[in-house]
């Protein structure tokens, strides 16, 4: 027990929150970036790594927030525009978040679409208010205010031919508009759709559009004369859809790059992308891999957005619920899964060889994988409702346990080799939802407890590595508490089972047959967490009344009541080998405790709302919290590191401190003085500037000019010190005034200047006592010159 290392410091390594909350996505040309619209921001997510690099239209120095409506990228990766809630359009280039050109909008209500023609240097804007601008991006002027569309335009695209260069865009009057941007002239209006239109594209160097609506129908136009080629019903609502280029590889087993065949890639709805040929009209491909759930409601969407990269040949699929999904259009199996924002986290575990994996339960059905390294993310599909908690055990660190809102268990399986996750066996036995579950030690079984009051004990099969489980069956019941239970906990042993209620009441049950072996009162408030201590009969438990307690598990009694948090405490893990205990609480704190001494070692502070978890890796160097701010905040232990840091300054003092008495003895006073300052010396400083002020005070002037400028800021805080002493003021005013000669840097003038206002009480003080002294010293030589004749009379007689 002596020889463990207590932790001490905890450092963040990474924080993970959203950077998409809906609203417009965007690609780089390229395919390296993601531009997504994170509420009154855009985030710029690098794909590659799954990072966000940063945000554009953040404010500085508490500044209010100029929300972003939209935005718009350039197609040649340089510039963003964006429009904001005070009606402006900003010019950014985004590499440097820097903020080239800003003007007004002119537009009467919000602009809700932009686009981009970097080839033409013109930008158009379509606004709630039915028209579309188009500007002149060089001087930054509007050029043709365009009419014709009624209500909030829905979708706005440049499209060239070799003939004309054409504006398209579509609004609540349900037809497709096209206008001459050289003229401004309406040459073009496309009526077909019965509903709003969510999309358009064409096919390159050809004069065919495609359009998707929520009319449940894809339409074929061509350009030149205006007309329908073919109406295709699709039976389901689209919003987003793609002409595949010519030439490109699809999974379409009898595709041959038919020359004259138009295949458009669609999604919506259903969650699935299908690829039609339009001139048939034959659906040739409908996705088989997809891991977005269909729309449950009739009118809702599924899939928001699905935008193509020619580059890369990927094409994205974002969710309603913010994910981005990014697949091979060549094999559709997919390249990236990235989740744009997590809503509430509500549990963690890690997952995997050596904890390779986290998996994390947030305000969703879906539980979220990710790998640690490049924080790339699964999904992992099957419950129907809200996943509450998740469960790993040492013994098998492949095996995932969830439970749900739907108020089913579900068992998950990593493949060793793969990494990849499926659920080999489910069961519902539970008749309201499951809130917490737990594995034993030895990998026999499992517990789970739930909103019904009710606590279950399962088998766990013996033939988990082979998938083949014919189902899952809780072998014992009873009803535990009066009140919901909020958590289990299984002993290092595997004999004892810990539940946590609300009823403020944790008990001890026998993990054979479930029987009651005692009940711990003395909380004042419902209970949220129990664990068992690692090494000692102990069980420890915390609650909404904001404490800590620890039980001895033999007498039943409480041994130990830790306070400090000033809200619930959520969320509490051993650490140390049972010597210290990480907290977690709803006012965004966590808080380190040694249970030697009941006291709290150190307080972290990153997340903004409640913590609901907390996870703790095997060699306790790493702790993952999350909670209901959507923040992932990863946490390193740098005890070992300070100390480190701690004993190297030490060395390094000591060691300016002997090579400080060499100069000194050397009488080399300005490389001392030098030494003193870094070393931060004031009564070492001292005694070297009278030193110096004894052979000349011209030469202490030159000394000081001559410094650094951090230097000069150290000397400036010592004489400072000094001049509070009337012994050592006189030398305090020589440095001083000696500073105040060079001022050059306009940083340390600033500095002086604010110093001075706290100099000048204690100098007035010196001056007024030196001017007495004075006085009374001329006093002095007054009475003895009167005096002087008088005394050489006496001596005389």
């Amino acid at each position: 027990m002596s020889n463990v290392v207590q932790k001490e410091a905890f450092e963040v390594v990474s924080k993970h929150g959203a950077f998409y909350t809906g609203g417009n996505v965007q690609w780089s040309t390229d395919g390296q970036y993601l531009f997504c619209q994170k509420y009154g921001t855009v985030s710029i997510l690098s794909v590659n790594k799954g990072t966000v690099i940063c945000h554009l239209g953040e404010s500085n120095n508490n500044e209010e927030v100029d929300a972003i409506n939209t935005f718009t990228a350039s197609d040649n990766d340089l510039n963003i525009i964006t429009h904001h809630k005070s009606g402006l359009f900003k010019l950014w280039n985004w590499k440097d978040n820097k903020l080239i050109k800003l003007w007004k909008s002119i537009h009467k209500g919000p602009v809700v679409h932009i686009a981009y023609s970097t080839e033409k240097n013109l930008m158009a804007s379509g606004g709630s208010d039915g028209t579309v601008r188009l500007w002149n991006l060089q001087h930054h002027t509007c050029t043709h205010n365009l009419k014709g569309i009624q209500g909030v335009i829905s979708v706005l695209v440049f499209y060239s031919n070799t003939e004309k260069d054409f504006i398209f865009a579509a609004g609540d009057d349900i037809k497709i508009h096209g206008w001459n941007i050289k003229t401004g002239k309406e040459e073009i209006v496309l009526p077909g759709h019965f509903s709003k239109v969510t999309s358009l594209s064409f096919l390159k160097d050809e004069n065919y559009l495609v359009s998707s609506g929520r009319d449940r129908v894809l339409i074929l136009w061509n350009i030149s004369s205006g007309s329908s080629i073919r109406v295709l019903p699709v039976y389901e609502e689209i919003e987003g859809i793609f002409i595949i280029p010519k030439n490109v590889p699809v999974p379409v087993p009898f595709y041959k790059g038919d020359a004259n065949a138009v295949y458009v890639a669609a999604a919506g709805e259903k969650g699935i992308v299908k690829i039609w040929e339009m001139k048939t009209g034959k659906e040739v491909y409908v996705q088989k891999n997809s891991i977005v759930s269909a729309a449950k409601e009739a009118g809702t969407l599924s899939i928001t957005h699905l935008l193509y990269n020619n580059n890369s040949n990927n094409f994205a699929v974002v969710t309603v619920d913010h994910n981005i999904i990014i697949h091979s259009l060549e094999t559709f199996e997919y390249v990236t899964q990235l989740v744009g924002y997590t809503d509430e986290i509500l549990d963690i575990v890690y997952l995997g060889h050596n904890g390779s994996h986290i998996a994390i339960a947030t305000n969703s059905c879906d539980i979220k994988l990710y790998n640690i390294l490049t924080m790339n993310c699964e999904l992992l599909c099957g419950h129907t409702d809200i996943v509450l908690s998740l469960a790993t055990t040492l013994a098998n660190a492949y095996l995932l346990i969830s439970s749900a809102k739907d108020n089913s268990i579900r068992l998950w399986l990593m493949d060793k080799q793969t990494a990849k996750v499926s659920c080999i066996a489910s069961a519902i036995r539970h008749t309201a939802p499951v809130g917490s579950v737990a594995i034993s030690q030895s990998f026999k079984f499992f517990v789970s407890v739930s909103q019904d009051s009710c606590l279950k004990l399962w088998n766990l099969p013996n033939n988990i590595e082979l998938k083949d489980i014919d189902s899952l069956n809780a072998i014992h019941t009873t009803l535990a508490h009066r009140k919901d239970i909020n958590n289990v906990a299984i002993s290092p042993n595997d004999k004892l089972i810990a539940t946590g209620s609300q009823d403020k009441t944790a008990k001890l049950w026998s993990a054979n047959n479930l029987q009651l072996l005692g009940v711990f009162r003395g909380h004042r408030r419902g209970i949220w967490c129990v664990r068992f201590s690692p090494i000692d009969q102990v069980l420890l438990t915390t609650s909404a009344d904001c404490t800590i307690k620890l039980w001895s598990l033999t007498e039943l009694h409480c041994l130990k009541t830790l306070e400090g948090h000033k809200s619930s405490v959520l969320r509490a893990e051993f650490l140390s080998r049972g010597m210290q205990i990480i907290t977690a609480s709803a006012d965004g704190l966590l808080k380190l405790w040694s249970i030697k001494t009941s006291e709290c070692i150190c307080t972290l502070e990153q997340h903004e709302s409640r913590i609901w978890t907390l996870a703790v890796s095997k060699d306790e160097k790493t702790i993952i919290s999350g909670g209901s701010d959507s923040l992932l905040v990863i946490w390193k232990d740098v005890t070992e590191e300070k100390k480190l840091k701690a004993a190297m300054e030490l060395e390094q003092l000591a060691l300016g401190e002997q090579r400080l008495a060499n100069l000194l003895k050397a009488n080399k006073l300005t490389s001392a003085l030098n030494l003193a300052l870094k070393l931060e010396r004031p009564f070492k400083v001292l005694k070297i500037v009278e030193a110096i002020l004894k052979k000349n005070n011209l030469h202490l002037e030159r000394t000081i000019h001559k410094l650094k400028p951090a230097y000069k800021e150290e000397l400036l805080k010592c004489a400072t010190t000094w001049n509070v002493n009337s012994k050592n003021c006189q030398v305090a005013q020589v440095v001083i005034n000696a500073l105040m000669m060079g001022m050059e840097n306009l940083e340390f003038q600033t500095q002086l200047s604010s110093t001075l206002e706290s100099v000048i009480p204690y100098t007035e003080r010196h001056y007024i006592r030196m001017t007495k002294l004075l006085q009374n010293l001329h006093l002095f030589t007054f009475t003895l010159k009167c005096m002087k004749p008088h005394i050489m009379s006496i001596e005389m007689n």
